[in-house]
């Protein structure tokens, strides 16, 4: 991933959340055979956030990413929400999920980093009790990642 200024990484997830959430309502309003490019997404959404380019390139990179590993990003969140089906999640509470399982699956940011971002998204744009509900499924998550990286395979 490109390496914008931490600084700036707080901005991108925030363009890459909005991005989401639009993506998202877009799918919802789409027929079958319409298809929603998270590429062009971006485009119309990032013309109103002014980000210097490496953090641009960041926020597009999660948003991607997202979109191509969304039905495993989906059952992790499943598996860890208890009593919430991921379609039934407030759309901006499912898209901080999203896109905090990303990062949390690619190991490239420490946890409790990732887990303190989405939790700001969330108190953003949510409801005032999704910054708790985002803290203990990521939480969840970041705990079977952790088990996962530390088990051997075949253990």
């Amino acid at each position: 991933m490109s390496d914008p200024r931490p600084a700036a990484r707080r901005h991108s997830r925030r363009l890459a959340l909005q991005v989401l959430y639009a993506g998202d309502l877009a799918v919802q309003v789409a027929s079958e055979e319409q298809k929603v490019d998270p590429d062009a997404t971006f485009e119309d959404v990032a013309t109103h956030f002014d980000l210097p380019a490496g953090a641009r390139e960041f926020a597009r990179e999660l948003v991607l990413g997202v979109h191509a590993a969304q039905e495993s990003i989906d059952s992790q969140v499943a598996a860890h929400a208890k009593n919430w089906r991921v379609d039934r999640m407030a759309t901006g509470v499912r898209n901080v999920l999203r896109l905090a399982v990303y990062e949390l699956q690619r190991g490239e940011i420490p946890h409790n980093i990732v887990i303190n971002e989405a939790i700001e998204l969330a108190r953003d744009f949510g409801s005032d009790r999704s910054p708790a509900f985002v803290n203990g499924v990521l939480d969840a998550v970041a705990r079977e990642l952790a088990f996962a990286r530390d088990t051997p395979e075949g253990s």
